[in-house]
């Protein structure tokens, strides 16, 4: 028996990491062995996910089992997308230059500034009294 053919991409976005398993399907979408609806609350946050699948008319075709560490929702949604990018890519190779011009494919760079000493964070000062 000839098992389905399964195309894997991870994508990571602040602290968090995103691991994607693309499979054929009808378009159900599992995180942490949860279902997108009850993983993700936010509207905002799903429509993020879903975003390359809308882009390449591939919402119904392909199942999604996501893993996924580290990071706040946000950055998880965010590294989900960019993996989930990568795979359609490996699914479908003519995905690529759409998801590109998207800027799926593109790790975002933006991380939390680390704090600095003298300082009571990464930019504010402590209060300055003058006498």
């Amino acid at each position: 028996m000839a098992s389905s053919p399964q195309w894997y991409a991870t994508g990571r976005r602040k602290e968090a990491t995103a691991r994607i398993f693309l499979r054929p399907g009808s378009g159900r979408i599992t995180v942490n062995q949860r279902d997108v609806e009850t993983y993700f609350e936010r509207e905002t946050l799903k429509m993020v996910l879903r975003q390359p699948l809308e882009l390449t008319d591939s919402t119904g075709t392909y199942d999604l089992f996501v893993t996924v560490r580290g990071g706040g929702k946000a950055g998880q949604a965010g590294a989900i997308r960019q993996g989930l990018a990568r795979a359609l890519c490996e699914a479908n190779p003519g995905n690529r230059g759409a998801l590109k011009r998207a800027g799926f494919l593109t790790r975002d760079s933006r991380t939390v500034e680390r704090k600095k000493y003298g300082r009571s964070g990464a930019r504010k000062r402590f209060q300055f009294s003058k006498r």
